[in-house]
């Protein structure tokens, strides 16, 4: 049932499986924050003078209240725009330091907690510190690695070690959704975000305090978003259906974060248009299903699509090889260029790997599901895998539908999906143990993945 069920994280528990859902945080899981931060006290922001570590600071203080402020980074005071944010900062009447320190560095954090007044401990630590080096797994080497991890991981475990003691009222950890959706090409910014996350939780089951926001778009341009262009934003509401938060908004999620019963919140604003786009077409992350259903499938809604592809088969075989195989690489690259977000297919080389491109798991079944409307086939969640360029599978795809178009028979079919797995708890959903019957006609039109996937899961 765990292998054919297309889900693609799924844990085991007392003979259970169950799979991770996001939901929405209410029902006093998130709250206010007044109260949670003590103006006399001292609150340290790592990346301080970074642009969303300078938006946090002054929202400390014009806000809460915070009278004391200690922000760190690489440059310090060097920074471009730290000398403005210091005097804009005092004349709300702040005193603040601003330390040049690799968070990375256990005995450069220990140094700079040294520092803080006895008179005004340390109350607070917001660690905004992140640095991006792109690139997908094969292309990682421990330098790209140690790049991202340093400041992110690094720094949090050495906050979290050092300060552990220190009765703090608030431990805030940046990390970004790219650790909780995936992210193409973000291998090792995913993978340090998960573990912050990580973190954080322990840090609850330990009674000390924490809550670690993994960040959707801001749409105020930062070091680490301030590379997207217009084109790349897009891509980004199109895929993953998220828009970008105002900073009023940002910071306003960030005051209900303070006062959260969760450990881990997911502060993002989605696009609910084209994630219930998805899920008719198919293509939404499993993540979102307890937040949009698909729509049901029935006889009535499959017939369509499934006639648009015979005659796409149809008109295929009326063709000549050369323009099959144009016709199927141009079928191939603009399904792929939709899923990336581009606009149009010249965006998609036809010797370019997939993953290359930027597919990651996500929109490799995406591309798939796209291509088997299209086409009328079965095709597997590996196809890009087995595949890996527009031109592989632009001659497989000619292979399977000549060779299945000639054969005597049914050419075209659709198969009942799978039930969606119902909810049974916030944060998780178990997976179906009691399918519906299949009649035979349906059997009828499985391949052999359909069969094994129907025989794993008890079908008969």
């Amino acid at each position: 049932r765990v292998v054919g069920s297309g889900e693609v994280q799924v844990v085991w528990r007392a003979g259970r499986a169950w799979v991770p859902r996001l939901v929405r945080a209410g029902g006093g899981s998130v709250g206010g924050s007044v109260g949670v931060l003590d103006p006399a006290g001292t609150v340290l922001v790592t990346g301080g003078t970074g642009v969303l570590g300078g938006l946090v600071a002054r929202h400390l203080v014009a806000v809460h209240g915070v009278r004391r402020l200690v922000l760190v980074s690489r440059s310090g005071g060097d920074a471009a725009g730290a000398q403005e944010l210091v005097a804009e900062l005092e004349a709300g009447g702040a005193r603040v330091r601003v330390v040049a320190a690799d968070v990375g560095d256990r005995a450069a954090v220990a140094e700079v907690l040294a520092g803080v007044e006895v008179e005004h401990p340390l109350t607070a630590v917001v660690h905004a510190a992140g640095v991006l080096a792109d690139g997908v797994f094969d292309g990682l080497s421990s330098e790209r690695v140690e790049a991202v991890f340093g400041p992110k991981v690094d720094g949090a475990w050495h906050l979290h070690e050092l300060t552990r003691d220190a009765g703090l009222a608030a431990f805030v950890v940046f990390s970004s959704g790219a650790g909780v959706f995936g992210s193409a090409g973000q291998s090792a910014y995913a993978a340090a975000n998960a573990f912050v996350d990580g973190l954080v939780r322990r840090r609850r089951d330990a009674g000390l305090p924490g809550v670690s926001l993994a960040w959707g778009l801001w749409a105020q341009a930062s070091g680490l978003t301030g590379t997207l262009d217009d084109t790349a934003r897009a891509r980004l509401q199109q895929r993953g259906g998220q828009r970008a938060l105002s900073t009023a908004e940002a910071l306003a999620l960030f005051d209900a974060a303070l006062g959260s019963e969760e450990p881990v919140l997911v502060p993002t604003r989605l696009d609910w248009g084209v994630l219930r786009a998805r899920a008719a077409e198919g293509e939404l992350n499993p993540l979102l299903r307890g937040l949009v259903r698909p729509p049901r499938r029935t006889p009535a809604t499959d017939t369509p699509a499934a006639g648009d592809a015979a005659g796409f088969v149809r008109r295929l075989a009326a063709l000549s090889e050369r323009e099959q195989h144009k016709e199927l690489l141009d079928l191939v690259r603009s399904a792929a260029a939709a899923v990336l977000g581009h606009a149009s297919k010249d965006g998609i080389g036809p010797s370019q790997a997939f993953k290359e491109s930027g597919f990651d798991s996500l929109g490799a079944v995406q591309l798939r599901n796209r291509l088997a409307r299209a086409t009328g086939r079965r095709l597997p969640a590996t196809l890009t895998f087995d595949h890996p360029t527009p031109l592989a599978l632009a001659a497989h795809l000619r292979s399977e539908l000549l060779t299945a178009s000639a054969a005597p028979g049914p050419s075209v079919g659709t198969a009942p999906a799978v039930p969606e797995p119902a909810a049974s708890r916030p944060g998780t959903s178990p997976l179906p143990t009691a399918p519906e019957p299949v009649g035979a006609a349906a059997i009828a039109d499985l391949d052999i993945d359909g069969l094994v996937a129907r025989a794993l899961r008890g079908r008969s």
